[in-house]
């Protein structure tokens, strides 16, 4: 821990164990997807990082893991910080040992492995014990099919594994990507619950990208949302709930509480009053 997270937890705060700075991010030196982005994750929460599709969700996460390089993208300017120290820069397999895991959008399990090899396979990247028995307490679906191949899971079951493999890593804070992606409503729920359950019980910090809203709302405690780039709304998430224009293009929901589909939204019109 560093002295500045320490002196912020002896003031009864809790400390910022990720920041992220004024990043700007370009892909093949050419396209700016991040523009002057900042966002800050306090030690122990959860923060939701909403925004419609293209807005540069799925990239703010891939700039704090290290990831961009893959796909010839750099960040170009501004900084990444991991409990008090930069990190921009520095690999991703770096960041996963130092406490800092993704579980990116997709899953991206082994599909020839098992369940237990792939859970193996994470104590290899992260460096960590083999506390399986944590993960199988949380998912005891995982436990029931230990033997199956990946590949064979249910997307829910793949999702819990996807968790799982974080979990094995120990980490201090997880980037959790489209969660609910694929998934039904129950499922959804039920990953959701096994989510809030993870950071109430182990106080693990994490940024969650998510297109259900209201279900990111329900387990965060304070929440970004996202426009071509940059954040234009910003707040903790009992404010944002009362927020006119977030009930109405994020929750679905009209002045009177009726439901609203999207579609009906002018997309200019919710920018003028957001970055008027």
């Amino acid at each position: 821990m560093t002295a500045a997270a320490g002196t912020l937890e002896r003031l009864g705060e809790p400390a910022t164990v990720l920041a992220v700075n004024n990043v700007e991010v370009v892909y093949n030196h050419t396209v700016q997807v991040l523009r002057g982005l900042s966002l800050q994750v306090a030690e122990g929460s959860v923060v939701a990082l909403l925004g419609s599709n293209g807005a540069g969700k799925t990239t703010t996460l891939k700039a704090i893991s290290g990831l961009l390089a893959l796909e010839n993208g750099a960040i170009t300017a501004g900084d990444v910080q991991f409990d008090g120290a930069s990190v921009r820069g520095q690999a991703p397999h770096a960041l996963v040992r130092g406490g800092l895991f993704h579980v990116m959008e997709g899953r991206r399990i082994f599909e020839d492995l098992t369940v237990e090899e792939n859970l193996v396979a994470a104590t290899y990247a992260g460096g960590a014990g083999r506390d399986f028995d944590l993960v199988y307490e949380y998912f005891p679906r995982l436990a029931e099919r230990r033997r199956a191949l990946a590949g064979y899971l249910s997307g829910g079951e793949q999702q819990m594994l996807a968790i799982g493999r974080a979990l094995v890593a120990a980490p201090r804070i997880i980037l959790l990507d489209e969660p609910s992606l694929g998934l039904s409503p129950m499922l959804t729920e039920e990953i959701f619950t096994i989510i809030a359950r993870i950071n109430a019980e182990r106080g693990t910090s994490m940024l969650l990208v998510e297109q259900n809203a209201a279900m990111a709302f329900a387990v965060s405690s304070y929440a970004y949302i996202m426009e071509t780039g940059r954040i234009v709304i910003d707040g903790p998430v009992e404010r944002l709930m009362r927020d006119q224009d977030v009930r109405e293009f994020y929750l679905g929901m009209g002045e009177e509480g009726a439901a609203r589909s999207y579609r009906d939204v002018k997309h200019y019109k919710r920018r003028k009053r957001w970055l008027s």
